[in-house]
């Protein structure tokens, strides 16, 4: 059997275990994605319809389509002419952690003084992201003081498609719907990239506030949805996203990985957006506790910005105390082993925007945080401000990061801004399956210099035949210039070190069927075998376990309780 197949075999294994009840039933209807090789015809049409099928929605930048189906008629389904292939169409969740613990009371953002957010002194004080446009594909966006009014919220919950109305460059109507965030999860994000700090003072303000939003809502009140639904947002950006000058999407949403990057159609719809020039920003996920290989869907898209989480200790300049937050995802990535994620920010207690009616806020008002008057006495702020934590709330950080470089290199591509994000992140001594390339530093990336020339893909990781050695891709032969090697992305310029292989026994487990001669397809370029130093190592029989399974991840995956104390 060769690795191939050993992959596909624990895919099909996978989707048994984790697929929906309906499955169980042959006589149940079940929702999937149909891709194909190009737009199905007439003819393909009509014989879907034959087998009993109901369209739920086309794409029109997508050679898919949402359907349900019963499953006795998948087989017929999957041997239509130009069917690639068929998925489930797998829920998605907000990458949110909870706590139910009374937050602290800052006077200013920790989160901005680890990431090294542009201050006083700065040449590059200036950039704020003004002009770029920066979509939020999340539970909505509400109302609050420090977001402007002008944000627009287009929803496609339920199969809806709100396209606006355009005549050549101009757009005749929005057609776009009442902003509102049943959830609260969008407002809080919506915070971090761009919250004026209006209402506090300055105190909770964004990292970029001069960045346009766009809000596209596929999460309900409940912080649930469907892949489909993500996709059509995303088709929507395809469509009309120059019309409101989106240059950045931050997704802190996310799903299980239940099947190959490769024939995941969430994946290949941000795969496609970023091709067509927009760089996507996705949370990592917030399953870390259950071990590696916990990266979510679609942040194992080779392609696109994967961000995971680091807690900070809020004392000051001092971050030697700092760690990845125990919950933050690891990779490499399930199935396909990819190294993500590419770097952490902040996400630990982060405090930002939420609405009066949100549920989080219902949820959990202890989480409610006040603020300080200029006596430094403790007032209730002229707004609703929150506490919570997650990769949710590091993913947009990087964002508006990804914004602020835009403004001030206009033109720059998603695979260089990736790159110079990496290379330019505060180094990390941590394992770099957790930590990537390191710590957001944003002022750093923002004179960060250097371009890629191809798409930035993050290496993939495998064992040698030559014994129990960890390979990875060389990211300098894969980029394209010796200037991003992997010793300048994940260290202080020095290669990994010789010789110093994880021990023996010690790699991975079993179940994955690494032994050698199972190497991945020739072609790749990986380094010389040589890894991270041996503190790096992963413990007997701890490594690699199963996939997790429970992926509803605004709730602690054992005991489903938002009572979480966190880091």
């Amino acid at each position: 059997m060769n690795l191939k197949n050993v992959a596909t075999t624990l895919f099909i294994v996978l989707a048994i275990f984790l697929a929906p009840a309906g499955y169980a039933a042959k006589t149940d209807k079940v929702d999937v994605i149909v891709v194909y090789d190009q737009k199905p015809s007439k003819a393909e049409k009509d014989r879907v319809k034959a087998l009993g099928a109901k369209t739920k929605r086309e794409f029109k930048n997508f050679n898919m389509r949402a359907i349900s189906i019963s499953e006795n008629a998948l087989k017929s389904l999957e041997k239509g002419k130009g069917v690639k292939f068929v998925a489930p169409d797998r829920e998605t969740f907000g990458m949110a952690y909870l706590l139910s613990i009374a937050p602290t009371q800052p006077e200013k953002s920790a989160a901005h003084k680890t990431a090294n957010v542009p201050s006083s002194g700065s040449d590059n004080l200036t950039f704020e992201g003004n002009g770029v446009g920066v979509a939020i594909i999340d539970s909505g966006v509400g109302n609050h003081s420090d977001l402007d009014a002008s944000i627009r919220q287009y929803s496609f919950l339920n199969g809806a498609f709100p396209a606006p109305e355009t005549d050549d460059d101009e757009i005749e109507d929005y057609n776009d719907s009442s902003r509102s965030d049943e959830l609260g999860h969008g407002t809080h994000v919506a915070g971090i990239i761009s919250g004026s700090g209006r209402a506090s003072s300055g105190q909770v303000k964004g990292v970029a506030p001069s960045a346009n939003l766009l809000s596209l809502r596929v999460l309900d009140g409940d912080g649930r949805g469907i892949a489909s639904d993500t996709i059509a947002a995303l088709d929507w950006l395809l469509s009309y996203g120059d019309y409101f000058d989106v240059e950045v999407v931050n997704m802190s949403i996310g799903k299980a990985v239940e099947e190959s990057n490769a024939t995941d159609p969430l994946v290949l719809a941000v795969e496609q957006v970023w091709d067509a020039g927009i760089v996507v920003v996705v949370a990592a996920g917030n399953y870390g506790r259950d071990g590696h290989m916990t990266i979510s869907s679609p942040a194992n898209s080779r392609k696109v910005i994967t961000v995971g989480s680091l807690t900070d200790k809020e004392t000051g300049d001092d971050f030697s105390d700092d760690f990845v937050s125990t919950y933050s995802s690891m990779g490499p990535t399930l199935g396909d082993h990819v190294l993500k994620p590419d770097l952490i920010a902040p996400g630990n207690k982060v405090v930002s925007t939420i609405s009066y009616d949100s549920k989080l806020l219902g949820d959990l008002p202890s989480r409610a945080v006040k603020c300080y008057d200029g006596n430094h006495n403790i007032v209730i702020c002229g707004a609703s401000y929150l506490e919570i934590s997650g990769t949710s709330m590091a993913t947009p950080m990087v964002a508006a990061t990804a914004a602020m470089m835009l403004q001030k290199n206009p033109g720059l591509s998603p695979a260089t801004i990736k790159a110079r994000l990496m290379r330019s992140a505060r180094k990390f001594d941590a394992d770099p399956t957790a930590v990537g390339a390191g710590v957001l530093d944003v002022d750093a990336a923002l004179n960060e210099t250097g371009s890629v020339s191809g798409q930035a893909l993050s290496p993939l990781m495998a064992r040698s035949d030559e014994g129990s050695v960890i390979l990875v891709e060389d990211t300098a032969k894969l980029w394209g210039d010796t200037t991003w090697g992997a010793g300048y992305l994940w260290t202080k310029g020095y290669l990994w070190t010789n010789s110093y292989l994880w021990t023996d026994g010690y790699l991975w487990t079993d179940g994955y069927l690494w032994t050698d001669g199972y190497l991945w397809t020739e072609g790749y370029l990986w380094t010389n075998g040589y890894l991270w130093t041996d503190s790096y190592l992963w413990t007997d029989a701890y490594l690699w376990t199963d996939a997790v399974t429970n992926y509803n991840s605004l709730y602690e995956t054992s005991s489903g309780s938002i009572a979480i104390i966190d880091d």
